[in-house]
Parts: C-alpha cells; sequence; structure tokens
C-alpha cells in the first residue's frame, strides 16, 4: 500500500470539514464570550451597590434646626427613581465600612457631621474665627479589593451626585446672597456657586503587591488554568501506562503493552492521580506567587488548602468530562472553565454590569465563585460571609456533580459493552478483565505421534 503524500492527505474533504468546524465553532465562541461580556459596561450597568452614609448633626439656619445632608440623600433617592444603574443603599458609617470590609458593595458617599453647620457657615454675616469659612466637603470612598472597574465606576457616580447636590446647594446659598442689601463680590458668588469641595478616599485599602485588586483574579485563573493541564497530563499519562497511546520522545517512540480494563477503573485512576497532583501544584503555585513574587497574602494555610482543592475539583471536572465525551471533552471543558468562565467571573467587569445571559452564568460558573473565596482569602481577612462559604460550597456541590456524572457514564458505556479497546473474548456487557497481556503466546503443540506399521 502507498504510503501517502502531504496532498493526497490535504485533498481530503473530512479533514477540512472536521478541523474547519472546530476552528469555527472555536473562534466565534471565544469572540462572542469574550467581547459579548465585556462591550458595553455602562449600559448594561444595573443595581451596582454603593452606600450612602449621612452623618450630619444639622445646624440652626434663620431661627430653625435643619438638615442639609438629609435633603442630600433625598434628592439622590429621587434622581435615582428613574436610572436603575446604582443601588444606593443608605446606611450608617459603621455599616457602611462593614460592607466595605466585606466586598458587599463598590465605594461609598459619605456625608459629614458638619455638613450643615458648614454650609450655615458660607452665608454667616459673622466672619470665621480665622477670617474664612471652611467649605462643606463630601468625601467618596473607593473599594479596589471588590474590582477596580466596579470600584471606578462606584466612585464616578458618587462623584457625579456629589457634584449634582453641589450645584443645587449652591441655587439656593445664590438666591439668599441675592436677597440681601449688600450685593457679593463676583468671587464670593463663583464659590457659592458650587460651594462643596469632593474628597476621594479609599474605603477599603489593599496591599501594594495586590495588582490593585486584581491579584485574587490572576490567582484564580492560575488555578483553573493548573486544573485543566493537570488533567491533560493525567489522561495522556493514563492512556500511555494502559498502553493505548504512544510515547514519542524525539525520534523514539514507546509503547507499552496494551491492559484492556473498563472505563470506570481508568477514571478511578485519572482522578487518584490527579489528587496526588493537585498537592505539588496547589502548594507550587503558592510558593511562586507568595514566596518568590512577594504578593500579598495572608492566611497561607487556609490560602494552600484552598488552591490544593481548587485544583483537584477543576482536574475532576476536566477529567469527567474527557471520560464522557472523549476528545470534544478537551474542547467542552475549554468553553465551560475559561470561554465562559471568565467573562462572567466578575473580576473584572462587575457582575452588575454584564448582559442578562452572563449574570446568569455568573451564579454557578467556576471562576466566580473561586475568585470571590480568595477575595475573601487575601482582602477581607478570610471572613466566610465575604464569598469564602459561597466557593467552598460551590466547590463542595461541583465535585460531588463531576463524580457523579463521570462515574455514570462510564459505567453506561462499561455496561453496553463500548470498551475503548474491545476485549476479543468479550461479550456485550460483559466485565473486561482488568489485565491482559497483549500477545498471549500459544499454547506448545504436542508431539506428533507416528503412525503404526501395517503389514
Amino acid at each position: 500500500m502507498p504510503h501517502p503524500t502531504p496532498p493526497s492527505v490535504l485533498r481530503r474533504p473530512q479533514l477540512w470539514i472536521g478541523t474547519g468546524l472546530i476552528a469555527a465553532v472555536v473562534s466565534i465562541l471565544f469572540a462572542l464570550l469574550y467581547v459579548g461580556g465585556n462591550v458595553n459596561p455602562k449600559g448594561n450597568l444595573r443595581d451596582l451597590p454603593v452606600a450612602l452614609v449621612n452623618s450630619d448633626s444639622g445646624a440652626e439656619i434663620n431661627g430653625r434646626h435643619v438638615n442639609l445632608g438629609e435633603q442630600v440623600v433625598s434628592g439622590i433617592q429621587k434622581a435615582a427613581k428613574g436610572e436603575k444603574s446604582i443601588d444606593w443603599q443608605v446606611v450608617s458609617r459603621e455599616e457602611a465600612d462593614k460592607r466595605l470590609g466585606r466586598g458587599k458593595v463598590f465605594g461609598a458617599l459619605v456625608i459629614p457631621a458638619d455638613y450643615s453647620a458648614t454650609v450655615a457657615g458660607l452665608t454667616a454675616p459673622q466672619p470665621a474665627p480665622q477670617g474664612k469659612a471652611a467649605p462643606p466637603t463630601l468625601t467618596v470612598l473607593t473599594n479596589q479589593a471588590a474590582g477596580s472597574i466596579g470600584s471606578s465606576m462606584s466612585s464616578q457616580a458618587a462623584q457625579k451626585a456629589a457634584h449634582a447636590a453641589s450645584a443645587q446647594l449652591g441655587q439656593e446659598l445664590l438666591k439668599q446672597a441675592g436677597a440681601q442689601k449688600t450685593p457679593l463680590p463676583t468671587a464670593a458668588q463663583l464659590k457659592l456657586a458650587d460651594p462643596v469641595t469632593v474628597n476621594v478616599a479609599d474605603g477599603h485599602p489593599v496591599g501594594p503587591r495586590s495588582a490593585m485588586g486584581l491579584s485574587a483574579f490572576y490567582y484564580a485563573l492560575v488555578l483553573v488554568v493548573c486544573g485543566m493541564l493537570g488533567a491533560n497530563v493525567v489522561n495522556s499519562q493514563v492512556d500511555t501506562a494502559l498502553g493505548y497511546l504512544h510515547t514519542d520522545f524525539g525520534p523514539i517512540r514507546k509503547r507499552e503493552p496494551v491492559q484492556h480494563t473498563s472505563r470506570v477503573r481508568t477514571l478511578a485512576i485519572g482522578i487518584a492521580l490527579m489528587l496526588g497532583l493537585s498537592v505539588v501544584m496547589g502548594t507550587l503555585v503558592e510558593v511562586a506567587t507568595v514566596g518568590i513574587l512577594d504578593m500579598d497574602a495572608s492566611h497561607l494555610g487556609l490560602l494552600w488548602l484552598y488552591s490544593v482543592a481548587t485544583i483537584a475539583v477543576v482536574g475532576i471536572g476536566s477529567l469527567a468530562l474527557f471520560a464522557a465525551f472523549g476528545t470534544p471533552g478537551m474542547l467542552l471543558a475549554t468553553i465551560v472553565f475559561v470561554a465562559m468562565a471568565v467573562p462572567s467571573s466578575g473580576a473584572t467587569v462587575p457582575v452588575q454590569a454584564l448582559p442578562g445571559f452572563f449574570r446568569a452564568l455568573a451564579e454557578f460558573e467556576p471562576l466566580r465563585q473561586i475568585t470571590e473565596g480568595l477575595r475573601s482569602l487575601l482582602y477581607y481577612g478570610a471572613q466566610a460571609d465575604a464569598g469564602l462559604t459561597r466557593a467552598w460550597a460551590s466547590m463542595g456541590v461541583a465535585l460531588v456533580a463531576a463524580l457523579i456524572f463521570g462515574f455514570a457514564v462510564t459505567r453506561l458505556y462499561d455496561r453496553k459493552g463500548l470498551h475503548r479497546i474491545p476485549h476479543p473474548d468479550a461479550e456485550p456487557g460483559s466485565e473486561v478483565p482488568a489485565e491482559v497481556p497483549a500477545e498471549s503466546p500459544e499454547p506448545p503443540k504436542a508431539p506428533e505421534t507416528p503412525a503404526p506399521a501395517t503389514a
């Protein structure tokens, strides 16, 4: 039989059709998912949680006690009725700090206790003791630990609301000044037109070596990739050890004797190997990031356990897909753990700024749960309600689902006799021997007895 030449192989339609379909699916899925989830965050923004704190104690203005901070809150809430992009949560300063420290809000707008008093000092007939009235201030708090883009969007919304409140207050102050007999100088009128100073501060600081609040995402992505790549290595190494695949070392090709075993046993071998490799990979990831790169991290024991568990669960899930779907399972694992997971993780663009489809994915896609758990470990002191409890629970559910799915499908294949390399003596539905030599030597033939001589 003549050896195929490159031109003859390239003329085969099935080669182009099969390869082209896989390339087309990968290209369009990654483009739609990656770009589709991040192309218009402001247009998709809905209910971004931002704390609104009114600490104003009020002041006596024109003979009556007023609380101008309440007017600011009322104005923001009134403006928010027609726009659903920001979820203003009116809370105390103590509660706002708690929510910032658990990643429950992306920022805060704080009205200080002396807000009304400083506003009253602008139009007071008597000058301040130092001869200059202090301007009223509003403080915008950011929270990079909850996500840099989400924190930026929160800061922009809070600053916009603060400047709107300043403009409204300026109109009222100009009206009061216009009613006085002595006209104000032009410079004083300009100051009264926009009287509030807006300060921006960090509401929950992160360490300088935390990638500006993105180290949790990058660490989570490393764990997911390690789990997937580890599963690929385990899958190929187990097949090589069982004699299903060749091993190439440069020009040298080696193949072990074929060991006929069931699909269930093959999956069990892969899972056991994956568990061992997870300990090695998780340890090395933490050593590389924390020990060598000096990434800001605390609770190193919990971080190690979390890293090992994450790699193990992702690896076992990938092995289950490989066992159920074969070679297409590798593509499916890439779609599930990377293509759909990254844009719905809420790590870069917050979940509140994603389209509806990606918000639904974020409820069960693993990368979001993994990232939230790491944020709790790296930024929020490993608080359970900062995402760590949900992460562990999601990991447990995913592990159980992967084990049930993988062993149920492989058991079904075995019962139906759909063995990877059928044994010649096995009947459909029968159990395949655990190990059968690749080539059984033929039994020795008995020596022939010469026929008796005849007369």
